[in-house]
């Protein structure tokens, strides 16, 4: 690749994570970096073809830094909260508008990422769970499949704007909430207690 199509796709990252996929056009993108659509298109031939590009290196920068964070862990509950905290910073706090335009103008990209992440998810989750059962921090009567898809599918959901507007639901707040509802129910007496300390709550 080279410099120059590299930062195209750290500008456009840039821009689209901050004013959405929709939002931002390829005459806004060729100003920004100080060139012509012309030179612009002759790194990628339409708009389509650099958002999937730019939602591709997102998505392997996220599968990285998730591949670092399990490789490193001790402790699976809290691997949880740092993979939460790197992607929320990734991808600048998971702004809702940017993924809506996606799904909504752009969904052949949307439905290419987002396969590529179950699949990665999937595999993710599944050896969290192993992991926890090991260690006596999860139950071991756990259908591993079935709560590493319902996993993804609740990340999923709560992203949707009609279900959890921004105004009553702030994003961090929201994941927070999501992934504690999604320990209580899958920890033994164990685990609930490093949750506890964690979330700094009194539950027993």
């Amino acid at each position: 690749m080279t410099d120059i199509k590299t930062e195209i796709l750290q500008k456009s990252t840039e821009m689209f994570l901050d004013l959405g996929f929709k939002s931002v056009t390829m005459d806004d993108i060729s100003s920004e970096m100080g060139m012509s659509k012309k030179t612009l298109y002759s790194y990628f031939k339409n708009k389509e073809e650099l958002i999937t590009e730019v939602t591709l290196a997102i998505s392997n920068t996220i599968c990285g830094g998730i591949d670092n964070i399990c490789s490193t862990s001790t402790n699976p509950i809290e691997e949880l909260y740092d993979i939460k905290k790197m992607v929320l910073t990734s991808l600048k706090g998971d702004k809702s508008s940017p993924i809506h335009q996606l799904q909504r103008y752009y969904p052949r990209v949307h439905q290419k990422v987002t396969a590529i992440q179950f699949e990665y998810m999937k595999e993710c989750v599944n050896k969290n769970l192993e992991i926890g059962i090991e260690q006596g921090l999860y139950r071991d009567n756990l259908d591993k499949d079935f709560v590493s898809r319902i996993y993804y599918v609740g990340l999923q959901g709560i992203k949707d704007l009609h279900l959890f507007p921004n105004t009553q639901f702030p994003v961090q707040k929201l994941h927070d909430h999501y992934l504690e509802y999604h320990l209580r129910g899958i920890v033994t007496p164990a685990g609930r207690k490093i949750l506890n300390l964690i979330t700094n709550t009194n539950h027993d």
